[in-house]
Parts: structure tokens; C-alpha cells; sequence
């Protein structure tokens, strides 16, 4: 006699944000009033250039949440709990990564490392020692192309998905945030992101650690004013360089770490402050 499988829900359907259903609702009018009445196509035109102005400008802004979910700050409950993030972008990178690692461990910090998917695939140990330190590995695209916000379902598709199967095989644990290259994307994003499973993750604040050489400007930006609930954003791949070729973030991040111990702040993964 075969046993029963458990029942198993299906995943909620994916449902647009105001301003995506509001854009097909504008779309649909404008079509249809045009056909009804041909003379006013002009203002038709016109309506959904504006249209697509506004969603552009949407997806330039990496906080904005018009084009979906996007998770700007922590929860209420971790913000209760004195809770920040400190996440990485763009590596792992063979350098400049096992010296952060070190920096996180002498303050017992945890910390979210957003990988790129080939860069992980070259450098297979660095992403099991962050994951073996106690940190988060999540997706940051394939290959971090700078075209990203211009890539249409299956290019956002191959990208994530890439990015998804190499770091799971790595790991072990699927990630479960993405983060788009310069945190650029476009209105496609949002259903390609629910179709894998993941939430799209960006920042509070950055300290502009790939360009600023200085790093007490970095830290500054990332410590003033700094409050519990926030996410910093910083890099362990791509960053700038002193006037002596040192990787800015190293002197950047023992100052911020300064910051967050002197305001009784807690670092902790974006998963931790999620699921707790």
C-alpha cells in the first residue's frame, strides 16, 4: 500500500505593485482610447511616455519600493533589538575578503556577504570560510553585468538563477536575498525574483567605498547618525584604494565597528534579523 505524499501549498501568486498594476491600467486606457477615439493618440503617446519616465526613474533610485518589495531597513523587532546589518558586495575577493573575515571575527560581528556568482565559482573556499565564520552568503547576480537594469525576463532569469545554483553548491543554503548590480533594475525584476524564491535587499546608507580613496570619509558617511534597523553597504570587491594601494574598506570598517560597539548596536545577518 503506497504512502500519501504530504501536502504540499503551492507558493503565493505573484502579485504587482501599485505603481506596476497602476502602469497596466494605464497602458490598457490609453489603448483603448485611442482605438475609440484616434485624434486623442497624441495625449495617449504622451501619458505612457510619462509612464515609463516614472518607472525608469524608479528603477535608478535603489530604495525605491514603486517597482516591488524592496528591503530598505530591518524589521520592528530588530530595530527593538538594537540590530544592524553590515553587508559586502561584489566579492568574494582572494585579497581583501579573509582580511574583513578577521576584522568581523575580533568583534564578533555578523555580517551579509552579497557574492557574484562567477567570482564565487573561482575563489570556492573563501565562500565556504564565510559561511563556516557565521556569515550570510546572498545572490548578487551572475557576472554583475553593468547592463543589468536593461536585461529583459530571461536575462534577469539567467543571471539570478546562475548566481542561485553556484552558490547553493558551494554552501549548501540557497540564498534567500538578491541584490542587483549598483542596486539598478528594472519593472521585470520583481516577478523573475518571486518566480526563484528571493527578496530583493538594498541598504539604508553606503559609504560610496568603490570610488572615496579617504577612509574616514566612507566611515563617516556609514556612522553618522547611525541607528539601530539600518543596513550599511560597503565592499569587499571592486573598492577603492588608499594613496598606499590598501583597500579602503579595511581601514573603513574598524572604524564603523567602533561606531556600531559604541552605540550598544548589535551586527547581525539580514537573515537573523529577519527570522528572529
Amino acid at each position: 500500500m503506497s504512502r500519501a505524499l504530504p501536502r504540499v501549498d503551492p507558493p503565493p501568486r505573484w502579485r504587482p505593485s501599485t505603481a506596476i498594476a497602476g502602469s497596466i491600467g494605464l497602458h490598457f486606457l490609453a489603448g483603448i482610447g485611442s482605438l475609440l477615439r484616434p485624434e486623442t493618440w497624441p495625449w495617449a503617446v504622451g501619458a505612457i511616455a510619462a509612464n515609463h519616465t516614472l518607472l525608469t526613474a524608479a528603477g535608478l533610485w535603489p530604495r525605491s519600493s514603486w517597482l516591488g518589495p524592496n528591503l530598505t531597513r530591518l524589521p520592528d523587532a530588530a530595530c527593538a533589538r538594537r540590530e544592524i546589518a553590515l553587508t559586502f558586495d561584489d566579492g568574494p575577493d582572494p585579497e581583501v575578503t579573509p582580511r574583513v573575515l578577521d576584522l568581523l571575527d575580533e568583534r564578533r560581528a555578523g555580517a551579509t556577504f552579497f557574492c557574484i556568482g562567477e567570482r564565487a565559482a573561482r575563489h570556492p573556499e573563501l565562500c565556504r570560510e564565510i559561511a563556516r565564520r557565521g556569515h550570510a552568503i546572498e545572490n548578487h547576480s551572475r557576472r554583475h553585468p553593468a547592463t543589468f537594469a536593461f536585461l529583459v525576463t530571461g536575462g534577469l532569469r539567467r543571471e539570478i538563477a546562475g548566481a542561485q545554483e553556484t552558490l547553493a553548491g558551494l554552501t549548501g543554503t540557497p540564498p534567500r536575498f538578491f541584490r542587483p548590480p549598483a542596486g539598478l533594475r528594472n519593472p521585470l525584476l520583481d516577478p523573475v525574483l518571486h518566480g526563484l524564491g528571493l527578496r530583493l535587499a538594498t541598504w539604508t546608507r553606503r559609504g560610496f567605498d568603490t570610488r572615496e580613496r579617504d577612509p574616514a570619509r566612507v566611515a563617516a558617511r556609514l556612522t553618522r547618525g547611525l541607528a539601530a534597523g539600518e543596513i550599511l553597504l560597503m565592499h569587499d570587491g571592486h573598492g577603492a584604494r588608499t594613496a598606499t594601494g590598501r583597500a579602503v574598506v579595511l581601514d573603513a570598517l574598524p572604524r564603523v565597528l567602533d561606531a556600531v560597539a559604541r552605540d550598544n548596536l548589535v551586527p547581525v545577518t539580514l537573515r537573523q534579523a529577519v527570522d528572529s
